[in-house]
């Protein structure tokens, strides 16, 4: 098993992330789409992973929240390197 349980293997036009433990297992792909094309092959994961929770958490829909509170994920956006940092939005907090 990989240290902390993730393993993030890139590929030719894909990027996998294996995450598993002795409970779960799973597989994230993650491939260039309409909203990525901004970023490198090599960047495309944190790029598609941040994005995907920024918009998520943003619905503030209350079912998505409590999923996430069960499973102890929050997501947080910061400033981008040069960008003052801005206030917190609501659905930051826990």
């Amino acid at each position: 098993m990989a240290e902390y349980g993730l393993t993030v293997k890139p590929s030719d036009g894909m990027t996998r992330i294996h995450a598993t433990c002795e409970h779960q297992s799973g597989l994230i792909y993650m491939v260039p789409a309409e909203r990525s094309w901004v970023c490198s092959n090599e960047l495309l994961p944190a790029h598609a992973l941040a994005g995907f929770f920024r918009e998520l958490t943003a619905l503030q829909d209350p079912q998505v929240r409590e999923l996430m509170r069960q499973w102890g994920i929050y997501y947080r956006q910061l400033p981008l390197e040069g960008e003052p940092p801005s206030k917190p939005e609501a659905a930051d907090s826990r």
